[in-house]
């Protein structure tokens, strides 16, 4: 019974007036950004980068951040609100995940927050809804900024395979694409690049200058994957 009605307080609307309660919002936005930061030291330990090899593990770390970031804006609701909370966001996310089918592990992070958001607007904490929806555009943007893409080069020429790893490279470091893993096949006549493209480049934009700079007698056939 008490258990109750320390919920039933703790539910009250805090409404648009929670925007005049500068403390709590300096604090929640400080709670974000410290499940960020935390995040990111795990996202990109120094040994993570060396296992990178697919388009997949590339895009992990941000992924490991956003989750953190989810982590941070249950926390910050749980406590204003209660326990009560944290059960409501299970249950969301048990439907999310057996009744959502999204693309990637990213898109479903996405989803998390983007669900989130509007559990928090409908809790009547639009200040919080606010600083969260900011906080998480902010990281999509500054993510997002530079792609992460998969490019296998197949039917290399015979005996060419090495000088055109050489010739591809160049080109992307030329591109301004920072390389994340190359795997060569000289048995399939095959080289692979995970990069992260320069903010606002396009496929076809790469897809052109890898075709026109590498020299024709090292072309192989692209194909691409992007995140």
């Amino acid at each position: 019974m008490t258990a109750g009605l320390l919920d039933t307080q703790q539910l009250q609307s805090v409404g648009w007036h929670g925007f005049l309660d500068l403390p709590y919002m300096a604090e929640s936005l400080l709670s974000l950004v410290l499940a960020t930061v935390l995040g990111g030291l795990i996202a990109f330990h120094p040994t993570t980068r060396r296992t990178i090899d697919t388009l997949e593990e590339a895009e992990l770390p941000k992924v490991y951040i956003m989750y953190a970031l989810v982590g941070a804006v249950v926390g910050v609701t749980v406590l204003e609100y209660g326990v009560v909370i944290g059960f409501i966001v299970f249950g969301l996310g048990g439907l999310m995940r057996f009744r959502t089918d999204t693309a990637s592990t990213r898109d479903t992070g996405r989803l998390i927050i983007v669900t989130l958001v509007g559990l928090i607007a409908g809790l009547n904490l639009p200040h919080f809804a606010v600083i969260a929806t900011l906080f998480a555009w902010l990281l999509i943007y500054i993510f997002d900024g530079h792609p992460v893409c998969q490019v296998e080069v197949h039917e290399v020429p015979k005996d060419q395979v090495k000088q055109a790893a050489e010739a591809y490279r160049r080109v992307l470091g030329e591109l301004g694409c920072t390389i994340i893993s190359e795997n060569k096949s000289f048995s399939k006549r095959k080289l692979e690049y995970v990069f992260r493209a320069p903010r606002n480049s396009s496929q076809n934009g790469l897809h052109t200058a890898l075709c026109e700079r590498v020299p024709e007698d090292l072309r192989g056939e692209l194909d691409w994957e992007i995140e």
